[in-house]
């Protein structure tokens, strides 16, 4: 198993000063879910090199056994110093493509041309995508072959507008990833806030929140066995 994980390069929370980048839970979680069943595990973003982490993703609030596991795993961190130029990898050498979120993929990856066409290329060839929280924020500008958004009447979730609301970013985020699915015609669906909650339309993988992660990781493992 080959499994390709994309994730963002911005690192700058709008204007508010404040960091941003990828969360670590729902980086770390689905990566040793499938690293432990033997998959080998490649990490793009759309400028290479070090993918920002979220400060506050690397809090003892937010730690997992999954984020404990990471921090002392110098293989793994190195990949996340280390990571490939996004225009550079192909889908054809993957098995699957599985995106984190954190706020950053709001900013690069919901407009990035290269994971646009990626995303497109791996669902052309029925490969297992997957998205946890903020991530389906990829899922903006692609395409079916019709030229219809992906998503359009599949059943979805992401990170809710209830959710962004708890943590005080609604007017910080260039949009909100619960009203854009919806406006490109994706049957959204969320559970309680902060509830695991994911959904399988077809090849299709969303999760919607930190908590949802390893589930969206254990789903992708099993459209591919």
């Amino acid at each position: 198993m080959k499994i390709l994980f994309v994730l963002t390069s911005h690192d700058t929370l709008g204007n508010t000063g404040k960091k941003t980048g990828f969360w670590v839970e729902e980086f770390a979680s689905p990566y040793y879910t499938l690293l432990d069943k033997g998959a080998q595990i490649t990490i793009a973003t759309p400028k290479g090199g070090q993918a920002p982490i979220d400060p506050t993703s690397d809090t003892p609030d937010a730690s997992t056994a999954a984020t404990e596991r990471f921090k002392k795993d110098t293989e793994a961190q190195e990949k996340i110093e280390n990571t490939l130029v996004l225009a550079d990898v192909k889908a054809s050498d993957f098995d699957a493509v599985f995106y984190p979120g954190g706020h950053g993929p709001l900013w690069d990856l919901a407009n990035d041309k290269n994971s646009i066409q990626l995303i497109e290329d791996f669902n052309t060839a029925q490969k297992p995508i997957g998205f946890v929280c903020h991530a389906p924020a990829a899922l903006k500008g692609v395409k079916n072959a019709d030229g219809t958004p992906l998503v359009q009447g599949k059943t979805v979730t992401g990170f809710s507008n209830s959710e962004e609301a708890a943590v005080q970013l609604t007017d910080v985020v260039p949009f909100l990833v619960e009203d854009m699915l919806k406006e490109n015609g994706g049957t959204y669906s969320k559970g309680d806030d902060w509830s695991v909650h994911v959904l399988q339309d077809g090849n299709l993988i969303t999760g919607q929140n930190p908590a949802s992660s390893e589930l969206v990781a254990e789903k992708l493992l099993s459209s591919l066995n």
